[in-house]
């Protein structure tokens, strides 16, 4: 299988499950490129197992942590997700397992996913982009109606469920601004911190 499921990047170890996604982000790295430090992204296919994923993990040097991301949504390969979670927190208990997320999950599956995770992942990323709708939509551009409010309604039910979570922003995308301190009490009040990712404009070389 030519798909890079299981990669590197700064010593720690990234999961790449799909390139599917519900938003189509502005500032989207894979809309400028097709890889992260020369490994391919675009998978050939969809069609693979969670065996697949920890047989290419386990060629790797093992981390502290390891993340969900890759060029799509993870959580739309959500058992697939689990499967390999469950593996990982099975034979690495001390290893962190970090999702990066839009936080459209229990819109796609109509129920609360985070009471699913929460005894498989140690901190959920969510992408709140934005201060309200108009801003989220300009940025983000997701494919339904409503997905700001979906999107903080998951932030604070993967708090609810006990799950350390982070909300994030992305700043200075072409000398664009967001009102950090807004997001931060937003982010706030749904029991989640904020982290502000800025904007690399050539992504990871």
């Amino acid at each position: 299988m030519s798909n890079t499921l299981a990669y590197l990047l700064d010593g720690k170890i990234y999961i790449n499950l799909t390139n599917r996604c519900t938003n189509s982000c502005i500032f989207c790295l894979r809309n400028d490129k097709d890889d992260v430090c020369g490994r391919n992204m675009w998978l050939d296919g969809e069609d693979f197992s969670a065996q697949d994923v920890i047989s290419q993990l386990s060629e790797l040097p093992m981390s502290s942590e390891i993340t969900f991301c890759g060029y799509g949504e993870p959580m739309l390969k959500l058992d697939i997700l689990k499967e390999v979670a469950k593996y990982i927190k099975e034979k690495y208990p001390n290893v962190k397992i970090r999702i990066n997320t839009n936080g459209h999950a229990n819109f796609v599956y109509k129920r609360n996913v985070c009471e699913e995770l929460k005894d498989l992942v140690d901190i959920i990323s969510v992408s709140l982009n934005g201060v309200d709708e108009k801003e989220y939509n300009e940025l983000s551009q997701p494919s339904f109606e409503g997905a700001y409010e979906e999107v903080k309604e998951f932030i604070k039910a993967s708090s609810d469920a006990g799950i350390k979570t982070v909300a994030t922003v992305v700043e200075g995308y072409k000398g664009r601004h967001i009102d950090i301190e807004k997001c931060e009490r937003i982010a706030n009040e749904l029991g989640a911190n904020l982290r502000v990712r800025e904007w690399i404009e050539n992504g990871y070389s």
